[in-house]
C-alpha cells in the first residue's frame, strides 16, 4: 500500500476542494493567485498530491469567502467516521 496521502480518504478529500473550488467560479490559477501560491500548489492539493494543514485550510478558506469551519465540513462531509492516517 501507498502512503496514506494515496488512500481512498485523501482523494475524497481532494475532489470535494476541487469541486467546492469550481462552485465559487475560481480556476486553479485564480485561488492561487489569491493565496499567493503557484497553480501548481492548488493542483498538487487537488489531485491528493498535497495536504493542507489548519494554517493553510483557513487562508483557503478565507480567499474563497467561506469560513473554514464551512470549508471543512464541505470537504469532509463524505469520510466515514473512521480514518486511517
Amino acid at each position: 500500500m501507498a502512503g496514506a496521502i494515496y488512500s481512498e480518504a485523501q482523494q475524497s478529500v481532494a475532489r470535494a476542494f476541487a469541486a467546492v473550488r469550481r462552485e465559487k467560479a475560481l480556476k486553479q490559477s485564480d485561488l492561487a493567485n489569491l493565496i499567493g501560491k503557484h497553480q501548481s500548489y492548488i493542483s498538487d492539493i487537488e489531485r491528493g498530491q498535497r495536504r493542507v494543514d489548519i494554517l493553510e485550510l483557513y487562508v483557503i478558506a478565507r480567499a474563497m469567502k467561506m469560513t473554514p469551519v464551512d470549508l471543512y465540513a464541505r470537504i469532509t462531509a463524505d469520510l466515514p467516521m473512521e480514518v486511517t492516517v
